[in-house]
This record gives structure tokens, C-alpha cells and sequence, in this order.
């Protein structure tokens, strides 16, 4: 198949997922408006059927490996694309995402966060932004879940390196949960930036947990090995080189 013709595909796709989005998002206003159930079967129902479209439309197949946490844990993973986000909330029971602020203000995406009790993040004011964000993590656990945090703060692009911030070790000590690392090689098919989309299966891989009582330093640099050499092992997996690309 012709990369012309895949990215053609891609686009089809991607405007199909984004007006899918605004529909469900329509459809399901009154019940979420109303019940955080009714937010979270409409989220599910999209990440699956946006799951069910990748691999008919595009050719991306979805796996979950591991065991998924359905206790009160932090979830620390690796996030290469839109397509983890959606592998890990239809895997986990009760997702809850630190995300950065300015998400609340997307049509339908900042709506459903709300409901869903995600937890916005001002990513340019540092010190104030860990600390608001504990308190209002620790004010979301009221309700059981799994909150889900990105130790890099960002998507990052399959083999490239990015610090891991201090953000994950805070809150893994301020809570007391363990700590579940999640490695995905979803960026080598769903790129964080542009239209193509590319056939092949997308891993998200839930790891070993890491148990309360861990030193800050030390958990931080244990969180950033596992994820980071499982991450490597699921691109290498799909015959993409995380140290000098294809």
C-alpha cells in the first residue's frame, strides 16, 4: 500500500474520529451532565470505538499487556500519542488524568474531563502547579480510581529523550499508593503531530507495581528505567529503533 494512499486513509480517519467525538459528546450531554456514570460510559464508548476504527480505517491494532490495576494507584506512563491516552482509560476501570490546563477549554474533551474529575495543571507556574495539584488530587480520591500521570509532562516522540519530572514522586509519596508504570510503542503508528497514520499493533504494557515507602530519588529513577527500557523492547518489538529510527 502507497503512503499516499495510507495518509489518505488517515485523513479520512481522523475526521471521522473528531466528528464521532462532537456526536457521542452530544448524545450523552444530558446523562453526564447529571452523573459522573453517565461521563464515563460516554469516554468508554469512545475509546473503544475509536479502537475499533484505528484498525478498520487505518490498520492499528490495539494490544494491553500486563496486569491493569483496579485498585487506588498512581499510574505513571509513557505517552507517545492521543493513542495511549485512549488504550489506557479503556483499560482502567475509573481514569483519572493530570492534564494541562488549557484542555478544559476544548470543545467536548474539557466538559468530560470535568466530569470525570480529571485535574488541570498550570504547566507554567512549577511550584505552584505541584502543589495545587496534590491538594486537588487528594480532594478527587474522595472517589476511588486510578489517576494517571505522565512523568514527562508531555508526548514524546518514539526515540527521543525528555526528563522525568518530580511531579510523579510527589504524589506517589503524598498518596501512598503504589505506583503502576505503563511502556506503549503507540507513537510509532499514531505520531504526536501530523495526519499519517501508520498499520501495525499498538502496545500499551501495564509493568510491576511499585510499592509505597520508596525515596523519592530513588523511585524516580526506578520508574524512568522500567518504563523507559520496556518502552524500547515494545519499539524495537515493531522493527522501530528507538536509538537511530527505522
Amino acid at each position: 500500500m502507497s503512503q499516499g494512499f495510507q495518509w489518505i486513509r488517515s485523513l479520512i480517519f481522523m475526521i471521522v474520529i473528531y466528528a464521532w467525538m462532537l456526536i457521542l459528546g452530544v448524545v450523552y450531554l444530558p446523562y453526564a451532565i447529571f452523573t459522573k456514570r453517565g461521563a464515563l460510559r460516554a469516554c468508554k464508548t469512545y475509546a473503544r470505538s475509536t479502537m475499533w476504527l484505528a484498525r478498520w480505517m487505518v490498520g492499528i491494532r490495539c494490544e494491553v499487556r500486563g496486569t491493569v490495576p483496579t485498585g487506588e494507584v498512581v499510574i505513571g506512563a509513557k505517552h507517545q500519542s492521543f493513542l495511549d491516552i485512549i488504550m489506557i482509560f479503556d483499560a482502567i476501570p475509573h481514569g483519572k488524568f493530570i492534564m494541562k490546563r488549557e484542555l478544559l477549554w476544548t470543545p467536548v474533551i474539557g466538559m468530560y474531563a470535568r466530569r470525570l474529575g480529571c485535574i488541570p495543571v498550570n504547566r507554567g507556574k512549577k511550584g505552584a502547579a505541584v502543589a495545587k495539584m496534590v491538594k486537588d488530587v487528594a480532594k478527587e480520591f474522595a472517589e476511588p480510581g486510578q489517576l494517571v500521570i505522565y512523568p514527562q509532562g508531555t508526548r514524546v516522540a518514539p526515540g527521543v529523550s525528555k526528563p522525568y519530572k518530580v511531579g510523579t514522586a510527589i504524589l506517589y509519596n503524598g498518596l501512598g499508593f503504589p505506583c503502576v508504570p505503563v511502556a506503549t510503542n503507540a507513537g510509532v503508528f499514531w505520531p504526536r503531530t501530523g495526519i499519517l497514520r501508520k498499520p501495525g499493533l499498538a502496545i500499551v504494557d501495564f509493568l510491576d507495581p511499585i510499592e509505597p515507602g520508596v525515596e523519592r530519588d530513588a523511585f524516580l529513577s526506578r520508574l524512568e528505567d522500567v518504563i523507559e527500557t520496556r518502552s524500547d523492547a515494545l519499539m524495537k518489538e515493531v522493527g522501530f529503533d528507538p536509538d537511530g529510527g527505522h
